[in-house]
């Protein structure tokens, strides 16, 4: 077994950083979709959800950095082209939305699309013992399930 300078199975690691690079491709998308439905949000509830919008995507920005960050530190290279972007997400995209709900539930099922990935790269960083991308993974988790739970209360929806 071959071990890299941090200290993890280079073959474990490359499988991980892969898989990273799937979830930075669905959180750009992610990311692109929450930019679009702040600019676009209209309504009675606009004052509210852009300012909550811009929260989303300011926070998903960091979480971009973070992700790419995370793989250059496993040795591979991050994705970094749209084209990539598009073949490798599995987001759904979101085009000219304005209404609030259509908002927030694109919200919903781009963070349950991001939790699949997450889940499974929690379950092989695990498995690696990349403590790096494991505690990573489980932060992400723990913040998108809070948002995924109370983007359902608004639509008055159970989780």
């Amino acid at each position: 077994m071959t071990l890299n300078s941090i200290g993890l199975n280079t073959k474990k690691t490359k499988v991980i950083a892969t898989d990273l690079n799937q979830l930075l491709a669905n959180f750009q998308i992610y990311y692109q979709n929450l930019r679009g439905i702040h600019w676009n949000i209209r309504g009675k509830r606009f004052f509210d959800l852009h300012v909550k919008f811009e929260e989303l995507y300011t926070d998903a920005n960091l979480k971009v950095d973070e992700i790419a960050e995370r793989i250059l530190t496993l040795g591979a290279t991050p994705l970094h082209t749209f084209d990539d972007y598009s073949k490798a997400a599995k987001v759904p995209v979101g085009k000219d939305i304005s209404e609030d709900e259509k908002a927030v539930k694109l919200i919903v099922s781009s963070l349950t699309e991001l939790l699949k990935i997450e889940r499974q790269i929690l379950e092989s960083s695990g498995e690696a013992n990349d403590e790096g991308t494991n505690s990573m993974m489980s932060d992400f988790i723990t913040q998108q399930e809070k948002t995924v739970w109370m983007m359902k209360a608004w639509l008055g929806e159970s989780i």
